[in-house]
């Protein structure tokens, strides 16, 4: 699999530095332009404070690229013609040359054929409610990628609209293991907590570092999920995500969304129901991890 990296990202593997990788969806489709460059840019500074290179991951015209130079990055949050790519869709879009954001599941997939072993993320998708339009549970790609990918994801859990425990028995079904650092609660992106408790908790980064080194050095198959909970001053509180997670359900199925349009309708009506609150604790939470990774990876080596 052909990868092309970016001057800095090579020049980092090269000598052997740490390297985080980045999704680009938060980039072509989480944020609208230009706050989209200044967040990339601002989660870049994060991780190169804390002595780590950041690795920015996408498809640009049917190239897979690990790390984006200036105007690569440009091209990804000004275009309105950006793919959203799981894993299933890479082959079509590189194929015929297609730009396309990767997700959790194809940025933990493409960092593992790159030799990455930390990603940051915001937080990875799930098992959705099943009330969500009548439809059953749709589950996320990035659940099975987890499961198959020697990947360190650092996310704020999983997204508040989704079904939080049964996302954590596939989890546990897919024998991923499920870490928080610096809480024994699993995340809900938004919040802190969810009342669900973690099977595994590192009180500090040395603690974390070598959970993580043990998984690897093991080799065993899977990735695993660092659930690191968005800082105390950006939180929103359970009650205040529900009451909007509701009305926006509402929304989505009265507008007869179903299926991948799910997650980002709902995502658009709660930053809208919020007064755009919901997009400043993504923004915050995003950093936070972008951080922890960075540190992860340098103590990784």
């Amino acid at each position: 699999m052909k990868i092309e990296y970016s001057s800095k990202v090579k020049a980092a593997m090269d000598n052997g530095k740490p390297v985080v990788a980045l999704e680009s969806t938060i980039i072509s489709h989480g944020f609208p332009y230009p706050e989209n460059i200044a967040l990339a840019n601002e989660m870049e500074a994060v991780i190169e404070a804390e002595g780590a290179v950041p690795a920015t991951i996408a498809i640009i015209d049917g190239v897979i690229k690990c790390g984006l130079e200036e105007a690569e990055l440009k091209k990804l949050a000004s275009s309105g013609d950006v793919m959203k790519c799981s894993v299933r869709d890479l082959p079509l879009v590189i194929s015929e040359g297609k730009t396309g954001a990767t997700t959790v599941a194809s940025t933990s997939f493409i960092a593992a054929k790159a030799g990455i072993k930390v990603f940051a993320t915001g937080g990875i998708g799930g098992v959705h409610r099943a009330e969500e339009g009548g439809n059953g549970f749709d589950i996320s790609a990035d659940l099975l990628e987890l499961s198959r990918t020697p990947v360190a994801v650092v996310a704020a859990g999983a997204k508040s609209i989704l079904d939080l425990p049964a996302t954590m028995e596939v989890l546990e079904s897919y024998s991923v293991p499920v870490i928080g650092y610096e809480t024994d609660e699993f995340p809900a992106f938004h919040c802190r907590t969810s009342g669900l408790k973690l099977p595994a908790s590192a009180g500090d980064m040395d603690a974390l570092g070598k959970m993580v080194a043990a998984h690897f050095d093991m080799e065993l198959p899977s990735g695993l999920l660092v659930c690191n909970p968005i800082p105390h001053e950006n939180a929103m509180s359970e009650e205040e995500v529900e009451g909007l997670i509701k009305a926006a359900q509402e929304e989505a199925i009265n507008a007869g969304v179903k299926g991948a349009a799910m997650t980002p309708y709902i995502l658009g009506a709660l930053n809208r129901l919020s007064g755009g609150k919901t997009s400043e604790v993504n923004h915050a939470l995003a950093l936070n991890n972008g951080k922890v990774a960075a540190k992860l990876a340098a103590i990784l080596g």
